[in-house]
């Protein structure tokens, strides 16, 4: 029987190391409240994506975000508003996402930056707001998350323009092995979404080859980029470990070392805690 395209995608065999995903959207995969959450995060640790780090798109789930990230122990927070969101940006916003910068369990600014693609919001407002982002985050000392779509020029215009912070993630890379060695040498990570494993994305799969392992991560951006082969269906967060297993394999690595390269890397970029095992309530135990 053919699955229906709304049907999530089975899971996966379960990932030899536990490991990260990186960019996630709990409130968009249907979650609301705590149970939600920890549904999605047992299904995702189940198949040893161990951790999330849900990410904010506009004001209201970046509240919602912070506050997901203290339902759950396995769950971190990015809080900022989407550059495609960036059209009105009040001070009213702005006084918010300084608050939420201060939570320990906040452990990026993002996801901020430049989107060419849609005509949401004018470039020059964009910029303003990735300018601000940028500040907010050398000030929290707090990772900044990239949104880049068609913008790659721009972004490093106004990154090299207000100074990077320490610690730069370029959020579902979408450029080239050119662009990829431009940001690896910048000292920047990348995180890579389900279009890695697009077999027709192969300028972003040369990409993909080229990054160390200590700046690469992986993410799924759900429910958004599905890997293949389930490209269309809902994406969850424990469908991160496809997209670990077929990073390894366009590597030509083994799929532990890549999926503890990627914990590792999220460990250091975060600041998460290390996890050495966990308790049958999923609390964790270090």
């Amino acid at each position: 029987m053919t699955p229906r395209k709304g049907e999530r995608p089975p899971l996966p065999e379960p990932l030899p190391v536990p490991t990260v995903d990186a960019h996630t959207h709990l409130d968009a995969c249907g979650a609301k409240d705590a149970a939600d959450v920890s549904t999605l995060v047992d299904r995702a640790e189940s198949v040893g994506i161990a951790r999330v780090i849900t990410v904010a798109d506009d004001l209201a789930a970046a509240v919602w975000a912070a506050d997901a990230s203290e339902w759950d122990d396995r769950v971190f927070a990015a809080t900022a508003v989407h550059p495609t969101r960036t059209a009105e940006f009040t001070d009213e916003d702005k006084a918010v996402l300084e608050r939420l910068a201060t939570r320990p369990r906040v452990v990026a600014i993002g996801e901020t930056g430049l989107d060419y693609y849609w005509d949401y919001s004018p470039p020059a407002a964009q910029q303003e707001a990735f300018r601000w982002h940028i500040d907010l985050a050398k000030r929290a000392g707090k990772p900044l998350m990239i949104h880049d779509r068609d913008a790659h020029d721009d972004v490093m215009r106004v990154l090299h323009e207000e100074g990077a912070p320490e610690r730069v993630v370029f959020h579902c890379f979408s450029g080239d092995e050119e662009f990829a060695r431009k940001c690896v040498d910048e000292g920047f990570v990348l995180s890579f979404a389900g279009a890695v494993t697009f077999r027709n994305a192969k300028e972003l799969r040369a990409a993909a080859r080229i990054v160390p392992g200590d700046q690469l991560l992986v993410e799924t951006d759900a429910p958004f980029l599905t890997p293949h082969p389930f490209r269309g269906r809902p994406n969850e967060p424990y469908c991160a470990a496809y997209t670990v297993r077929d990073l390894a394999e366009l590597r030509g690595e083994d799929v532990g070392d890549v999926a503890a390269a990627v914990r590792d890397t999220a460990e250091r970029v975060f600041r998460l805690p290390s996890v050495t095992s966990h308790d049958s309530s999923g609390g964790r135990v270090t």
